[in-house]
């Protein structure tokens, strides 16, 4: 359905930084970087990261949440301890599985060095 999703940085070496570590534990490539943006391309989509081309400072989505796909419960762990490691605030409940009638999901949800809240989600069968 999506093409890509895009965020916005206030600074975009420790957005590269940040985002090369953290999904670098869901087997993604570290960036290629466009000037005032940087892109995480796999064959489900791109992601990027993009100072505001208006020059405005970038603020976080208020009511946002960009999900990420993780292969396993471990995955999703490391995905989550990264980010922590590597300035990320720990937000929403801890890791864990949610139920939603027959379906499991394992979700952990972090917010950015910039305040993006993001997650990582493992369907469990």
């Amino acid at each position: 359905m999506f093409s890509h999703v895009m965020i916005g940085t206030n600074n975009l070496e420790a957005a590269k930084d940040f985002y090369d570590k953290l999904l670098g534990t869901l087997g993604v490539a570290p960036a290629t970087v466009d000037r005032h943006r940087i892109f995480y391309r796999t064959k489900t989509g791109t992601f990027a990261v993009s100072k505001p081309i208006n020059g405005e400072p970038a603020t976080p989505a208020n009511g946002g949440t960009i999900g990420f796909a993780a292969k396993s419960q471990e995955e999703a762990d490391a995905w989550h301890a990264t980010g922590v490691a590597n300035g990320a605030t720990s937000c929403e409940d801890p890791p864990g599985v949610r139920a939603m009638g027959d379906l499991k999901l394992y979700l952990a949800y972090l917010r950015d060095p910039d305040g993006n809240k993001i997650c990582v989600m493992h369907r469990m069968g």
